[in-house]
């Protein structure tokens, strides 16, 4: 287990990877950071800042830039996995030979792989041999980089199959600004905070087109309850969608100034296409892709996610976001509750 004697890998320096670093870093931990780009990599040796993602923070002295994923993905116990959900496979792949028996991994990306469907936490299920698999735990719930950064207080849950392991991960993380609950309920806490993201996507449509904040609250509340249904049926906790990973995430990515998925989703209610809007941000925006893996994951499963349909014909199919609107609120009226 990690203690404060032991180094801690982050493999990936964009703006959460590196504040989580930075966190580490300030409690004590030695810091390997895996920096992808060659450019930041030089970046942050020489002046310690992350200018591309997370500009205008110091870098602890705790946190060491690292080039070569080997230098990040061996010799740790410990390692925090914050790469895009879609090279995650990839980058897990290539980190495989170097991984120390019975390392712990914390999932910190919030996704679900096109391809196969399958959460962050799923793609180690497929690489990793199957005794290590229960090593793998999640961190989620609501939490931009840049208030984390600043030590704006934030909580969010550690999920893994072991309380043991979550308790560990809990007190490793958890700071006087940083609380950490734990939870077992692993596909529960990635199934919430990948889909939040597609709902943050409508959302800025909303806001984006002019409506109000009438429409912002119905908006989350039926995205929550889409949510909550695919959940459920893949197996997780009902209670989960009620706790940080579940309304807290959703609430603070639709809302929040700061969300990359409500921004994206401003710009496509304002008219804009979506290949526009990527082509200026350096940074990801999950719930684009999100989007697609969660359309064909209701279809799997035959759960009903109207909201997120239309999100995914708006970004793929270039669908008119007013005719969305008025194909939602004329759907087939029905009971709110609805009862298995």
């Amino acid at each position: 287990m990690a203690d404060l004697h032991d180094r801690i890998g982050v493999v990936g320096a964009g703006s959460w990877g590196t504040t989580l670093a930075q966190l580490l870093a300030c409690k004590g931990y030695h810091v390997d950071l895996w920096v992808y780009e060659e450019e930041l990599y030089q970046s942050i040796k020489k002046t310690r800042r992350n200018n591309i993602y997370l500009p205008g923070f110091i870098l602890d002295a705790n946190v060491t830039a690292h080039n070569r994923l080997e230098d990040v993905a061996g010799g740790h116990d410990f390692l925090v996995m914050v790469v895009p959900s879609h090279v995650y496979r990839s980058v897990a792949a290539q980190m495989l030979p170097f991984l120390a028996p019975g390392c712990i991994i914390v999932n910190a990306t919030k996704g679900i792989e096109n391809d196969t469907l399958l959460t962050m936490s799923g793609i180690w299920r497929d690489v990793l041999p199957s005794a290590d698999f229960a090593h793998v735990l999640c961190l989620s719930g609501p939490s931009f980089a840049h208030e984390v950064i600043q030590k704006i207080p934030t909580a969010v849950t550690v999920a893994g199959e072991s309380m043991d392991l979550a308790r560990t991960v809990q007190r490793i993380f958890s700071t006087s600004f940083f609380r950490v609950y734990t939870s077992l309920d692993k596909i529960g806490v990635e199934l919430a905070g990948a889909s939040k993201n597609v709902i943050a996507v409508a959302a800025g449509v909303c806001d984006g087109m002019g409506f109000g904040h009438n429409t912002r609250a119905a908006l989350i509340t039926r995205g929550l309850a889409e949510i909550s249904r695919l959940g459920v049926k893949m197996g997780a906790h009902p209670l989960t969608f009620s706790g940080l990973a579940g309304v807290g995430d959703l609430l603070l990515t639709c809302t929040g100034d700061l969300s990359r998925n409500r921004t994206v989703g401003i710009q496509l209610g304002k008219g804009r296409k979506i290949q526009e809007i990527l082509a200026e941000m350096r940074m990801v925006a999950e719930g684009v892709k999100t989007a697609r893996s969660v359309h064909f994951l209701a279809r799997r499963m035959e759960v009903e996610m109207p909201i997120c349909e239309q999100v995914y014909r708006v970004l793929y199919e270039d669908k008119d976001p007013f005719l969305v609107v008025r194909e939602l609120m004329e759907r087939n009226l029905k009971h709110e509750i609805e009862l298995a």
